[in-house]
Formats: structure tokens, C-alpha cells, sequence
């Protein structure tokens, strides 16, 4: 079992190292992973009509909930945008789920284009087994959605896109070296976004 301190920073010395570490980390964090791979996958896939689905799934699996993290921060009950604590993931990470089952549910009655709608499916699909094991583990929730999203990337615009998994292992690496997770937290973050996400995906399409 791992501590869990209060504050990333609190962690790590500014060094070379972990300044990078913490841009990594904060750059492709889940949010902005999220909203590039849907407009992505919209505006390849369907273009125009496409990116507007891809903006509607974005707003309630990346926006609503750094805002529901952002009013945690101001009234004190979340310690950072990463929400570096385990046991607070266990109310955040059931927030996120309602707010994507919401998005899931719109798209599905206004038949909204496949791939999005079982993109946001995969969304939500992962982070079932996440929040299991975030009750008595730390998983990386970073690794999950960064391994989750380059498989589905894989699936619907080719397998080339594979080639995008070794950044996966560049985000658990920051994530290790800010000591906000062990090795093995990141491995097995990847793993369940990869297999959960990617499994979902494929069926649900």
C-alpha cells in the first residue's frame, strides 16, 4: 500500500526530471486526452456533423467533470486536479460515470454517429473496473484513458495508430517519477483501459 500525501508537489524537487514529468503529466493529462481523441475520431470518421457529436461527448466525459473537480479544489474537499487522494476518487470517478451514462444516454436517442456513441460507451465501460479497484488500490487513472484511447484509435482509423502506445508508457513514467503512482499502477492503469475500452469499442460500434 502506498501513502498517499496531500499534494504532488509536496512529493518531488523541481529538478530537469520531474519539471518534465509534471508537463507530461499535466499536458496529456485524461481531460485533454479525452477532447483530442473525440474530435479527432469526429472529424475524421464524420467530419463537420461529426465534431459537433465529438464536442457534446467531450463536454460531459472531460469539461462537466474537471468542473465538478474544480469546485472540489475551491470548497477543499479535492487537493488537486489529479485528485491525488485514493479514497476521493471513490466520489469522483462515480460523478464522471453518471455524467458519461447522461451523454451516452442523448446520443444513443438522437442516433448519434456509431463510433462516437461507442466511444462514450468505452468511456464508461472502463471505468468500471477502475472504480472497483481504486477501493483498495491506486490505479493510474492517466494510463487507463491514454492505453483506452489509442486502442479505439487503432480500431476505427487503422492500425498505424498503434503506434501512438509507447507515449502510454511516457505518461506512466511521469506519473512514477511525481511519485503520485508505482509502477505497477501504471502498468495495470494501461492494461484495463486497453482491454476494457478497446473490447467495448469493438462490440459496440
Amino acid at each position: 500500500m502506498t501513502t498517499e500525501p496531500t499534494t504532488a508537489e509536496s512529493r518531488t524537487a523541481a529538478t530537469p526530471r520531474t519539471v518534465w514529468a509534471r508537463r507530461i503529466t499535466d499536458g496529456v493529462e485524461p481531460k485533454n486526452v479525452i477532447i483530442a481523441v473525440c474530435l479527432l475520431m469526429g472529424a475524421v470518421r464524420y467530419g463537420w456533423a461529426g465534431l459537433a457529436w465529438a464536442a457534446f461527448a467531450a463536454l460531459f466525459a472531460a469539461v462537466v467533470p474537471t468542473l465538478f473537480i474544480q469546485r472540489g479544489i475551491r470548497k477543499g474537499t479535492l487537493e488537486d486536479r489529479h485528485v491525488g487522494h485514493r479514497q476521493r476518487r471513490l466520489t469522483v470517478i462515480p460523478f464522471i460515470m453518471g455524467s458519461v451514462a447522461v451523454s451516452f444516454t442523448v446520443m444513443i436517442l438522437a442516433h448519434a454517429p456509431a463510433d462516437l456513441t461507442a466511444m462514450v460507451a468505452a468511456m464508461f465501460a472502463s471505468l468500471i473496473p477502475i472504480l472497483v479497484i481504486t477501493v483498495w488500490w491506486k490505479v493510474s487513472v492517466h494510463t487507463a484513458v491514454a492505453g483506452g484511447a489509442v486502442v479505439c484509435l487503432g480500431i476505427a482509423l487503422g492500425p498505424l495508430w498503434l503506434l501512438l502506445y509507447p507515449g502510454v508508457a511516457l505518461i506512466g513514467w511521469s506519473r512514477v517519477v511525481l511519485r503520485d503512482h508505482t509502477t505497477a499502477q501504471t502498468i495495470v492503469g494501461a492494461a484495463v483501459g486497453a482491454l476494457t475500452a478497446g473490447l467495448t469499442f469493438w462490440l459496440a460500434r
